[in-house]
């Protein structure tokens, strides 16, 4: 509900005030090292480097440069502090170049501002997760205990995760897709001081694997607050949260079969269609659960090399789960008649990457 505050009163007016945090998460926003910008705007990268640090100032001519450059208005340096986050977790630190890291962490933290400004306006869902802290030699919890923990405290009933999206939204969690910049970038998420977001990959247009994402990056978001960002263990850690919330192993278990002999891929297509997951997915979970051996295991992997379906799985579902609570904010304030002009206005925050981050539908040209 439209509580009737502007949601930009809560960023400083545009001043004379120039605060060197913004210019860093706009340079890493647009994906620029120092030297980069420098050379953008015929400066010095130590001129950079002193104002990032606060220890001099750009003069209102060099603002305007800065602000040409990186694609904002100018008053967005006159703003607080960014929002502080957590080293997101990625699924790979070594493949992701570092200016590729920053600039998902750069747009985690203009999510979060987006999300702070609507939450001043329209009535967001308590952020409510459990707290499940799985260490590396798991040995208070293991990853499937946190995800049975997990599915009760969601209230999930027996049975597959109807929407996984929808399950994480109602606890808090905002759920965006990537900016252009970072769309090669997997799935990612991260803790802010306000609720925790999950970010994902506009590209990876599959149902039953976005799925996978979204319960992955949960598993890290209740489990490994304080693990080491993109470490081996959290992430097979996580990848095993996710099978057992979404495939259960008492429950299905007794369904996967043990080799693909016979009509044993009708039956993992019925299987993926019911539980909502890929059939590489399932075929992991069976050999993971001892229902299937090494051998058979192996078979079957060749046999979805030789089909083309370890880059593109067959199934019956071809649209995606859609994150709907920053689109459903930006509706709102729509029909009360704030336009995205009007809610970003004194902000300097780019309207492009708002719409982005505040669409239901992964980024396209058109839907800009």
């Amino acid at each position: 509900m439209v509580d009737g505050r502007r949601p930009s009163q809560t960023l400083a007016a545009a001043s004379s005030f120039f605060n060197g945090e913004r210019l860093t998460m706009a340079r890493q926003l647009a994906g620029l090292k120092k030297s980069h910008l420098a050379s953008a705007i015929e400066m010095s990268p130590a001129s950079v480097t002193a104002w990032e640090s606060g220890t001099k100032q750009p003069n209102r001519a060099t603002v305007a440069k800065l602000a040409l450059a990186l694609r904002v208005e100018p008053q967005f340096f006159s703003g607080g502090p960014p929002p502080r986050v957590n080293r997101p977790h990625f699924r790979s630190l070594r493949s992701t170049p570092q200016i590729a890291q920053d600039e998902a962490e750069a747009y985690g933290r203009f999510v979060a501002e987006i999300a702070g400004m609507l939450e001043n306006a329209v009535e967001f869902p308590e952020s409510l997760l459990p707290d499940l802290p799985v260490d590396a030699d798991e040995r208070s919890m293991t990853p499937e205990e946190a995800a049975q923990e997990a599915r009760d405290f969601f209230g999930v009933p027996p049975g597959p995760v109807q929407h996984v999206i929808r399950l994480v939204e109602r606890a808090g969690v905002v759920v965006v897709f990537s900016e252009p910049g970072v769309a090669a970038i997997d799935a990612y998420s991260l803790h802010t001081g306000a609720r925790p977001i999950i970010v994902l990959n506009p590209v990876k247009d599959d149902y039953y694997r976005q799925r996978f994402d979204v319960a992955h990056e949960l598993g890290h978001l209740v489990m490994h607050q304080d693990a080491e960002p993109g470490g081996k263990i959290a992430e097979e850690q996580a990848n095993r949260f996710a099978s057992e919330l979404l495939m259960p192993a008492e429950q299905i278990a007794p369904f996967l079969p043990s080799s693909t002999a016979g009509r044993a891929w009708n039956q993992l297509a019925d299987l993926k269609e019911h539980w909502g997951v890929s059939l590489a997915a399932l075929l992991f979970r069976a050999r993971a659960l001892g229902v299937m051996g090494d051998v058979s295991y192996r078979n079957a992997m060749v046999r979805m090399s030789q089909n083309g379906w370890r880059r593109a799985e067959p199934g019956r579902i071809s649209t995606l789960e859609m994150p709907s609570m920053l689109a459903r904010a930006r509706e709102v304030l729509a029909d009360s008649g704030i336009g995205d002009s009007d809610f970003l206005s004194g902000s300097g925050l780019s309207a492009e990457l708002y719409a982005i981050a505040a669409s239901r539908v992964p980024y396209s040209p058109e839907a800009i």
